[in-house]
């Protein structure tokens, strides 16, 4: 018989990294939380941890079970708060990795308003441009750009059809001239950031005559996405990003877009989860609530954008000064 409370302690170690401080977390004596991952590894028949005199860490199996414990954590809590409410609401922590740009521009202010209609959710949110491992972390879901790597995680579209968006302030653009093809990015000040200890500097394009991958070079590089986007934004370069993170500056003038939208390179946005058992309520409904916001703000730009071309467009003008009838000169 497997206990509730022996898996608890598990998932308390792995995140305390440490079974004297997990018992201390727990206020329990130190033996009995050793006592208790013995009594569960006896349970399960395996080691969930390789242990050392000066170390402990989780075994190719603990990494395994690691997120069913935690479910089966979750779901315990989740029927105990529905018997104390008797009704369906989200109650509980909700713990979110976002990235850094995304993360305090735009979704900050989202989960301010999932959280006010949801006062009993607690917030727990890591801004971070690092990779996090959800099968070790004590996360709920994380939210990502880009292809899922790994096959075994759970991806949920939150944005297909976004696109990186090629832009700079137009006092760089005024001082350093406007790129006339990707190739002249070799000759310009690219802005790059470091992702998951990964330098993009190789920037593709997905050009009509086919996909192009340009190297570029710069005199800045950060591991944080916003303050690349900032110093674009202070006019030191070029900078290419996921266009979510770009249309407040866009929108405002700040930032000007050099090519085509449709030639920038696919950036999906994603809410990543380790896997199907952590699709509680929660997430699921966290799922609507951020497709609806992003379906929103890019239905939004993209109608700013049209406006502004119409208003640059004395055709466009003329149309809708005369309700869109033709005039005739006589």
């Amino acid at each position: 018989m497997i206990r509730l409370d022996d898996i608890q302690i598990f998932v308390q170690a792995v995140e305390a990294q440490s079974f004297s401080e997990a018992a201390r977390q727990l206020n329990i004596a130190p033996g009995l939380a050793s006592a208790a991952v013995q009594r569960l590894e006896k349970a399960l028949d395996t080691r969930l941890f390789v242990r050392s005199t000066r170390s402990m860490q989780l075994s190719t199996e603990g990494e395994r079970y690691l997120p069913h414990a935690r479910a089966m954590l979750e779901a315990q809590s989740q029927g105990q708060r529905a018997l104390a409410s008797g009704q369906d609401t989200l109650s509980g922590s909700l713990r979110l990795s976002v990235p850094s740009d995304f993360g305090r521009n735009l979704l900050l202010g989202w989960l301010d308003e999932f959280q006010r209609l949801h006062p009993a959710l607690s917030l727990h949110v890591r801004m971070s441009d690092r990779a996090a491992a959800l099968t070790r972390e004590p996360l709920d879901a994380v939210v990502r750009y880009g292809a899922l790597s790994d096959s075994s995680l759970v991806a949920i579209p939150l944005v297909n059809n976004n696109r990186r968006a090629l832009c700079a302030a137009p006092a760089y653009l005024e001082r350093a001239g406007t790129p006339a093809s990707v190739d002249d990015l070799r000759q310009h000040n690219c802005l790059r950031f470091v992702w998951s200890e990964q330098l993009h500097e190789r920037w593709l394009f997905t050009l009509p005559g086919g996909n192009k991958t340009v190297s570029v070079s710069g005199n800045r590089i950060s591991d944080d996405a916003d303050t690349v986007r900032r110093w674009a934004v202070a006019g030191e370069g070029i900078v290419y990003k996921s266009r979510l993170d770009l249309i407040p500056d866009l929108r405002a003038g700040r930032l000007v877009e050099i090519f085509p939208p449709a030639h920038g390179e696919p950036s999906p946005l994603n809410l990543i989860c380790a896997d199907r058992s952590r699709l509680t309520p929660t997430i699921t409904q966290l799922k609507t609530f951020l497709q609806a916001r992003c379906a929103g703000l890019l239905d939004d730009y993209w109608r700013h954008v049209a406006a502004s071309a119409g208003a640059r467009n004395p055709r466009a003008r003329a149309a809708r000064s005369t309700g869109g009838r033709r005039t005739s000169r006589k």
